[in-house]
């Protein structure tokens, strides 16, 4: 028989182990650790695939800063399956910066998939982050997703539109927050839920930073495994 004294502190014991592994779980984790791309990789159409990050894309005052003459993407290491990610962005306003283009368009991509090829763009979800459609749906390589009770097409380049606009005005710091849990997708921008679907067939996948020309700055780049 245990001692009543001992039962209290097995009792206690498992509660803090609990407690801890849970926390452990839930705790964010720094994709960006604002000094370089480490755990990320650059990909332009004309090089490919890049290790080393800093060749393409730039890691200054504790920024990721996309601009320059190469249109292409960063991607994560790393993949993730059912998780919160948390990131800010802004455009950047300096004028001296090199860009490609001046059309404002951009984009935050996730769920890509390990096995996909490196192509503008890869198969997965964007949260668009573009002027007068930023919060929207796209999805890329026939990807679906239940939108309001409906399915959408199949097919290279879909969108789905914002429910709301929310963006800050040009310069600020804008928030998203993406949450993607058992087939369930919400994309929520400073503070307002701007698009949700779910029966989703990807449900794990690397996070893509999109260049599409237009100089964009990003920081505070957090994920939460839920």
């Amino acid at each position: 028989m245990i001692k009543k004294s001992n039962y209290q502190l097995c009792i206690l014991l498992f509660v803090i182990t609990s407690f801890a592994t849970k926390t452990y779980a839930q705790a964010k984790i720094k994709l960006f650790n604002e000094k370089n791309l480490k755990g990320w990789y650059a990909y332009e159409p004309v090089s490919g695939k890049q290790k080393d990050a800093s060749k393409v894309f730039h890691a200054e005052q504790k920024m990721i800063r996309l601009y320059g003459e190469k249109v292409g993407y960063l991607m994560s290491e790393k993949s993730f399956k059912n998780f919160q990610l948390s990131i800010e962005y802004k455009w950047n306003t300096d004028s001296s910066v090199v860009r490609k283009s001046n059309k404002k368009n951009s984009g935050i991509m996730y769920l890509v998939p390990t096995s996909t090829p490196d192509t503008l763009w890869p198969k997965g979800i964007q949260f668009q982050v573009k002027e007068g459609a930023t919060g929207d749906f796209v999805f890329l390589q026939n990807v679906v997703l239940e939108v309001k009770g409906k399915k959408t097409e199949a097919g290279k380049s879909v969108v789905s539109a914002r429910f709301e606009d929310a963006e800050k005005p040009f310069g600020e710091w804008n928030k998203v927050i993406i949450t993607s849990k058992d087939g369930i997708v919400k994309q929520e921008l400073n503070g307002k839920l701007v698009n949700e679907g779910k029966q989703i067939e990807v449900s794990e996948g690397r996070i893509l930073l999109q260049y599409e020309g237009y100089p964009i700055d990003f920081r505070k780049i957090l994920i939460k495994e839920l």
